[in-house]
């Protein structure tokens, strides 16, 4: 079953262009995903420039987590992940010190071709990655995975919060993508999610690291 907001999703892909340059905004715990919304506070002067250069060049913004040892370079351009997710800015709230609020929209994964740095921020060009949210999991699949989820979640006290991701009606890579996204699994794992190349491999891989931490939980209770 496809949602409203799964549909006008569809028709922005297809109808919104992405630039072959973009801007690179490099963060050391966020893994952005398709079709999930994030919020960010922008209060560097460089990002600051970044953002009012995507508002008049093309409203993108692509992602990307910094690679291990980032914090030794972070003033210059330290090494990131070559994959990486597009969004597009749907808002843009400027604060009179000159700080910003912004809201990105998850578009598509990308790879990044080359980077360039004749800018105060990094840009790349990149290719975008086909998508296969048109390939519906097959029900035990998505059953078995909800089910690992619930199991998961029963013990957090921020459980609720996500209950709203098991509605029938809502898309395979959606919920994917939220659980990716939402779970606290290290920025190294959501990567690993990230860089999937079918839903059906990211559901794997989220059902495996769930297990695992499902593991890590009890085995830790029997040595209580």
């Amino acid at each position: 079953m496809q949602t409203e907001r799964g549909r006008q999703h569809r028709e922005l892909e297809s109808s919104f262009r992405v630039p072959d340059r973009i801007p690179v905004f490099p963060l050391p715990t966020v893994v952005f995903f398709p079709r999930i919304y994030l919020p960010l506070h922008i209060f560097e002067p460089r990002y600051r420039a970044m953002i009012a250069d995507a508002v008049a060049e093309g409203k993108c913004i692509g992602v990307a987590l910094l690679k291990e040892g980032w914090e030794q370079q972070y003033y210059g351009n330290p090494p990131v992940f070559g994959l990486g997710c597009v969004g597009r800015l749907v808002s843009v709230q400027r604060l009179p010190d000159g700080r910003l609020n912004i809201l990105l929209q998850g578009l598509s994964r990308y790879q990044i071709h080359e980077q360039f740095y004749d800018r105060s921020y990094r840009q790349a060009s990149v290719v975008l990655k086909p998508s296969d949210s048109e390939v519906a999991l097959e029900s035990s699949v998505r059953s078995d995975l909800l089910h690992l989820t619930d199991e998961y979640l029963n013990t957090r006290e921020d459980r609720h919060r996500s209950r709203g991701l098991f509605r029938p009606d809502v898309s395979d890579e959606i919920l994917l993508n939220s659980l990716s996204t939402y779970l606290d699994f290290t920025p190294l794992e959501k990567q690993f999610l990230l860089e999937a190349d079918t839903l059906l491999q990211r559901a794997r891989r989220l059902s495996d690291l769930i297990q695992f931490k499902l593991c890590e939980r009890d085995g830790a209770k029997g040595w209580g």
